[in-house]
């Protein structure tokens, strides 16, 4: 009965915003609130903290999604501003052009977000890149969706396999794994799965897909003047690396001192995203800004401009947040978890078999993961011989795959890039797909060599 509510609760999503032509914050909302009622929730609950009601459930995944997303969304916006009227972003995008040549610059997109995106969150990672993409797409006249799927592809890939990202670090102490081989097995294995659901599908479905930058948003994160000087590589790369410096320095920390130290206090503060963001984003005003000869009135100008465009997007991603949390706090996750366990087959297969079949459902990838991790942990114990690393890819891998309409990213995609649900689906849930089952792929052949 609870997979039939997640499925009907799909459709009736998806035919809200489709035929109904909806907007898509409040189909989300009303949708949640249906899924709510149908699996029995009450409607206020007097205690919250022990059984939450439905509007408990819809104020803490708004709350919860947006408490993190709308900082960094906002501090991330003002840093691609700043790249935009700097003409920063220009200067890389002329940069990477040069190198690879326009037919290839997809394969740079690649590499630069595998890279990137190491320390960083998805989000963040995302943020920071946008506005690369956005300028390389107007300069070249190359579809959006060909420059942007291998970016979110790298980003992705690294996110869901690759410590320290939290939920893949929080795997790796619940399954008693090596960090430093589940790092070296997870580029091992991330690199070909990303070039895979990247640069090659990307250029795939490019074809298909001809979509250009979105002018609203598009307008505010690429430079849109006629001449100017442009920075050096070398100063807007740096200060785009701010933050993953920082937060490559965090995680440095976290293995390296010891908790509660002066020292290991301060790194782990510098290194949160927020924290990391902000840093980068003063630090670009003057970079790009005041050394440059823009004036404070100038540089206050472009982080008030830049922020309005986000608004749409932000109430859509805590929408989509608000319905993820419902699902969670019905029980279905629990539900599918409970059935999952009673399998009898490999533990490699089992927790990227958990993982998938509550990401699908509740459309978090950190909680499927978390989940996966804590259920599969005491069989994988009892089965000897079992590679406790690759069992750590393996749920991660799980967790990935089919994201769609309950899964705050899906809508992130969907509006930064200017596309329907349908192409969302085309696109995004397509790659998020390429990974999980490729991923598995080469974990399943490492396996057999270690």
């Amino acid at each position: 009965m609870l997979l039939l509510i997640v499925l009907s609760a799909i459709v009736a999503l998806l035919l809200l915003i489709t035929v109904a032509k909806l907007n898509p914050f409040v189909s989300l909302i009303i949708t949640a609130i249906g899924v709510g009622l149908a699996t029995g929730m009450p409607l206020i609950s007097p205690d919250p903290t022990k059984v939450p009601g439905i509007i408990d459930s819809l104020k803490a995944g708004m709350g919860n999604t947006l408490g993190f997303l709308a900082i960094v969304l906002a501090l991330g916006t003002m840093l691609g501003k700043m790249m935009a009227e700097s003409g920063g972003a220009e200067r890389i995008a002329q940069t990477l052009i040069a190198r690879f040549g326009e037919k290839n610059v997809h394969w740079a997109m690649m590499f630069v977000a595998f890279i990137v995106g190491i320390p960083v969150f998805f989000q963040v990672g995302f943020v920071l890149l946008i506005p690369l993409v956005f300028t390389i797409a107007r300069q070249t006249g190359v579809s959006l969706v060909q420059i942007g799927v291998p970016l979110v592809a790298g980003l992705s890939v690294v996110h869901g396999l690759v410590p320290p990202h939290p939920a893949a670090m929080a795997a790796v102490g619940i399954f008693k794994a090596d960090v430093g081989l589940t790092i070296l097995y997870s580029l091992i294995v991330g690199l070909p799965t990303a070039i895979l659901a990247g640069p090659v599908y990307g250029k795939w479905i490019g074809k298909r897909i001809h979509k250009t930058v979105p002018k609203e948003i598009g307008d505010q994160l690429v430079e849109h003047k006629e001449a100017k000087e442009l920075p050096g590589f070398f100063n807007t790369v740096f200060t785009v690396l701010v933050p993953v410096i920082l937060m490559l320095a965090a995680s440095i920390a976290e293995l390296t001192l010891e908790k509660g130290t002066t020292a290991f206090s301060v790194f782990k503060f510098l290194g949160d995203p927020i924290v990391a963001l902000l840093i980068a984003t003063v630090y670009s005003f003057f970079s790009l800004g005041f050394f440059r000869g823009l004036s404070r009135d100038t540089v206050l100008k472009f982080t008030n401009d830049c922020l309005g465009p986000t608004a749409t997007i932000l109430l859509v991603i805590g929408a989509g947040g608000a319905f993820n949390k419902v699902l969670l706090d019905s029980g279905i996750g629990k539900y599918i978890a409970d059935l999952a366990q009673e399998s009898s087959i490999s533990p490699i297969l089992l927790g990227w078999g958990i993982a998938a079949m509550i990401r699908v459902a509740t459309g978090s990838a950190t909680v499927s993961m978390m989940t996966a991790a804590g259920i599969v942990a005491p069989i994988a114990a009892a089965v000897p011989g079992t590679n406790l690393e690759l069992l750590v890819l393996a749920t991660g891998a799980g967790s990935l795959i089919l994201s769609h309409v309950n899964d705050s990213g899906f809508w992130m995609i969907k509006e930064y890039f200017g596309m329907s649900v349908k192409e969302t689906l085309q696109t995004w849930t397509v790659l998020e797909t390429i990974i999980s089952v490729a991923a598995l792929g080469f974990i399943l052949l490492l396996n057999i060599f270690v």
